[in-house]
């Protein structure tokens, strides 16, 4: 008989007249998938409504902006357009089809608003200032603040006008209303600054405009930083201040953290992996003491349902919102409902998504191949003729590739050399801020075992087997191997992965030699252990791998642990006493360690796989045993080439 795990969680709530059919909303994520006049398009249609079919109760489209002088970037999608009304309703109606309620976040970027700036729109905040760009920002005169005003409200009145069931202004994270707030950014001496309820005046007219356009049974919610947790912001005896003033204002006060605006504090906001889950809840559950009219949201590193339901059912907060959690896994309340939590693939908060949308405007997920191509993924039909697949390799890349083959109607058989799936990650599972990696590899093997993979242990996949087996298709997803530094002595030291598995082969001090990610997370779990941890790299920079958001939170994760950085320096050879090495000026040091671990790339299995090219029709070979990469890499090339099966 069905009992439900998580009665808290999924108790309906209704605000403002409106019933949620849960307590999980989806937070507001922008995506770039928008014309030239920065409208919606189907794909930025597809992207929001596969969170709506996956249970959640809210989902927020983000960045939508309310002027044209507001856009940070040109990923803001025109909500003081009028003609973008047509494009609107087709999104309300994919997002509340389904059974959601479908919002929209209303922002302004204030002094932030690069992309309008670069346009020929001159910047305006509370005060006067000259930006880190050198642009002159302007002081908002009260003629100019009232008309921005107004148009939050016109925003939200064409948002409901085009189906959205709910607003969310956007009171954080640096932007105007955040500015207004801020003691540190309002330096006004008028009505609109000084006291908190002067600085919050603006955010508390802007509410009220915006419930003069909707009318009284329509949810309002304000997202504010509960802190903005930096020297450069305030702290939460303001943000529990600022609440106060909005309390009654608006339905919801969605308290987040930080500021996106200051870099240093960004992967506060987006918590990275090396914080604890929940770790911004804090600021919801003080800011919900203070507070007697409003509903309050917590939101930031929240995967775990069982965190959720407590938070719930403690009282911390009355809603959940969820942003990334829903990108890796968009049915997570659906599962979570249904008792299927253990199936849940949780974030690895490693900041791909982010990354990737800064750097190329699109959105991709190491956990998620479908991330982007939901459009492609809701009408993508069976394979038209079943084919017998093989899969070599049993890694991230090859469970993938036989999952999706599998789903597609193909005939899949997956070997494997080891004794057990999961590749090369699987050193990796005894480090605390990978555990949603462990997680995910053990529901990828459940996977194949739910779809009846053909899988096959200490199996190498060789040319005889192969030819064998009589596939019509063969993918070759075999991995790659740790590359081993030429120089003296290297016998006496330690491959990254040999550590991964046993850190005790590690002694009190150590020297990682390469700074890309594999080094550096492995420099981040040895320092947490209590070693001491120096890393040496040759290039003038630390590697980010491509994921730049990752790196820098990685950076202030090995600052924090006090592991030192020598950049430019080659690695002359391992003795007894430590690694000998040159800095680019010529000077020889050598670094004492007990132990020296070595993590300067991998090499792919290429004879190995290029060994199987012919014994079948038709042969791919994918990720790291062609072109060593990162997981988003593996799991976006095993899915789209077994769609193309």
């Amino acid at each position: 008989m069905y009992e439900c795990k998580f009665p808290n969680l999924f108790t309906p709530i209704t605000i403002a007249g409106t019933t949620f059919r849960n307590r999980i909303f989806g937070s507001p994520t922008g995506t770039a998938h928008l014309t030239s006049l920065h409208y919606p398009t189907a794909e930025t249609c597809a992207y929001y409504e596969r969170k709506a079919r996956g249970g959640a109760a809210s989902v927020c489209v983000g960045d939508a902006v309310v002027a044209e002088d507001a856009r940070m970037n040109d990923g803001h999608i025109a909500l003081y357009d009028p003609k973008s009304y047509i494009y609107l309703v087709k999104l309300a109606d994919a997002i509340t089809r389904h059974g959601a309620v479908a919002s929209i976040e209303l922002s302004h970027s204030g002094s932030h608003s690069h992309a309008s700036a670069a346009a020929g729109s001159q910047l305006y905040g509370p005060s006067e200032y000259i930006n880190a760009d050198g642009r002159q920002v302007l002081a908002m005169s009260e003629e100019r603040i009232w008309e921005t005003i107004e148009q939050f409200a016109a925003a939200a009145a064409l948002a409901k006008k085009s189906g959205f069931g709910m607003v969310t202004i956007h009171g954080g994270h640096g932007w105007l209303i955040t500015e207004f707030m801020s003691p540190k950014t309002n330096r006004r001496t008028d009505k609109w600054g000084g006291s908190a309820e002067n600085r919050c005046r603006f955010a508390v007219e802007v509410a009220r405009a915006v419930r003069r356009a909707v009318g009284p049974r329509f949810p309002i919610e304000m997202r504010i930083s509960g802190s903005e947790v930096t020297l450069q912001g305030y702290g939460l005896a303001d943000g529990v201040e600022i609440a106060k003033c909005l309390d009654d204002h608006v339905d919801i006060i969605h308290v987040s953290a930080g500021s996106h605006e200051v870099w240093d504090v960004f992967t506060v906001t987006h918590p990275d992996m090396f914080l604890p889950d929940g770790v911004n809840v804090k600021y919801a559950a003080e800011i919900k003491k203070h507070i007697k009219k409003s509903f309050v949201a917590t939101v930031g590193a929240l995967s775990d349902v069982r965190l959720m339901e407590n938070i719930i059912a403690s009282g911390e907060a009355d809603v959940v919102e969820v942003a990334r959690g829903l990108i890796a896994d968009p049915d997570l309340p659906n599962k979570a409902r249904a008792g299927r939590e253990s199936e849940i693939n949780k974030c690895l908060r490693c900041l791909a998504c982010f990354s990737n949308l800064m750097a190329k405007g699109q959105l991709v997920c190491a956990l998620n191949p479908v991330i982007g191509s939901e459009v492609e993924a809701k009408w993508s039909a069976p394979a038209t003729a079943p084919k017998r697949v093989l899969v070599a390799g049993g890694g991230i890349a090859g469970m993938q590739a036989a999952i999706t083959a599998k789903k597609r109607g193909h005939d899949v058989i997956l070997l494997e050399k080891s004794d057990r799936l999961g590749g090369a990650l699987l050193c990796e599972r005894k480090v605390p801020f990978k555990k949603n990696l462990l997680g995910y590899i053990e529901n990828q093997i459940t996977e194949t075992d739910r779809l009846g993979v053909d899988v096959r242990l200490n199996t190498p996949a060789t040319p005889e087997l192969a030819r064998g087996l009589n596939p019509d298709v063969i993918i070759a997803a075999l991995g790659a191997r740790p590359v081993v530094p030429l120089i003296p002595g290297i016998e006496h030291a330690l491959g990254a992965e040999s550590v991964y598995l046993d850190p005790t082969l590690a002694g009190a001090s150590v020297v990682v030699l390469g700074g890309g990610p594999v080094g550096t997370e492995l420099a981040v779990y040895l320092a947490q252990i209590g070693r001491s941890v120096t890393v040496i790299e040759m290039a003038d920079a630390l590697s980010d791998g491509g994921n730049s958001l990752h790196g820098h939170a990685t950076a202030l994760e090995m600052k924090r642990l006090g592991i030192t950085v020598h950049l430019s320096t080659s690695a002359l050879g391992v003795t007894d006493e430590g690694l000998l090495t040159e800095s680019s000026d010529g000077e020889i040091k050598l670094f004492a360690a007990d132990t020296i671990v070595y993590a300067v790339g991998q090499r792919p299995l290429a004879d190995e796989a290029e060994a199987l090219r012919f014994c079948a029709p038709e042969y791919h070979r994918i990720a790291d045993c062609l072109v060593p990469a990162d997981i988003v890499a593996a799991n976006g090339s095993a899915y789209n080439i077994a769609l193309d099966i």
